[in-house]
């Protein structure tokens, strides 16, 4: 029997290491649509999965399909995410059903291309629908997916900030040439970057390829590239833009808004104004707002 490559055995590695250790989340393993494996990935960008699931359960219950979400408002959709943050993604969802109702029969399309026609959805995003929901061989390159990448193969501590060339081309080298076995390798790799090769303390000696990784042969040298820094969020614009939908969420009339504790009344009218501007608050006029 021919032995396996440096990168097959991986893979190999990798997998067997997620099937013993990996979330139980619902939206994977086939056990979710594809849309609700769409609402997922939106769900996921920048939020954690503990903080997503509870709501993606709330979502799919209510809105198990794209016809059941563009039969609702955009307001309706804007409540449900909740404090998800960045609801401008529920926006694009809802956008999205009813795009899906009116060009695809309210199916998730399949190919690459139709999926990246749909409001919100870009090449993470697409990829990882096309591999979770479909079966279909794509790779998917999240963050904790880069970071793998730099480390194992790279002997680097962080990838850089935007995808490259050199990226893609090792993503579509390592990627099992079989389907099931590239869909599940794509979402083994990022559960390894989520829970074990992390950005800030990773966990090296429970990881399964530790005597493969470039990085650890290396001694952990640090990275040239600068570390992101944490965007802040007590007393900025994104903050107040919170608060005042979190009013709005409770409401089922329009609320007359002239300001908010605590909130200088400049900052206040500015994030108003954006969250009226982005489509997500209405003026209902005489000082009353809706969502």
């Amino acid at each position: 029997m021919p032995r396996e490559s440096p990168d097959a055995a991986i893979v190999s590695a990798v997998l067997a290491w997620y099937s013993e250790q990996g979330r139980d989340l619902p939206w994977r393993d086939g056990r979710a649509s594809a849309w609700g494996v769409l609402v997922s990935e939106v769900m996921l960008q920048q939020t954690p999965v503990a903080r997503v699931e509870p709501v993606w359960r709330q979502w799919m219950e209510r809105w198990p399909t794209p016809a059941r979400l563009a039969a609702s408002s955009q307001a309706d959709a804007v409540r449900a995410w909740g404090r998800l943050g960045y609801p401008r993604r529920a926006v694009r969802l809802w956008e999205c059903a009813r795009v899906l109702v009116e060009r695809h029969n309210g199916e998730v399309p399949v190919t690459r291309e139709e999926l990246l026609a749909l409001p919100g959805v870009g090449d993470y995003t697409s990829a990882a629908v096309m591999s979770f929901a479909h079966g279909a061989r794509a790779a998917v390159l999240d963050t904790n997916v880069k970071r793998i990448f730099a480390r194992i193969w790279n002997g680097e501590q962080f990838p850089p900030p935007a995808i490259t060339a050199a990226e893609r081309t090792l993503a579509d080298r390592v990627l099992p040439s079989d389907p099931a076995r590239a869909a599940e390798w794509a979402v083994a790799s990022m559960e390894l970057g989520a829970l074990i090769c992390t950005a800030r303390s990773p966990r090296c000696d429970e990881c399964p390829v530790q005597a493969r990784c470039a990085w650890r042969a290396a001694g952990y040298p640090a990275s040239g590239l600068a570390k992101r820094q944490t965007q802040a969020w007590h007393g900025t614009d994104r903050q107040v833009r919170g608060r005042i939908l979190a009013v709005l969420r409770e409401a089922s009339a329009p609320v007359v808004l002239s300001g908010i504790d605590g909130v200088e009344t400049a900052q206040f009218e500015r994030a108003l104004a954006s969250l009226v501007a982005d489509g997500l608050v209405t003026d209902a006029g005489g000082g009353a707002y809706s969502l």
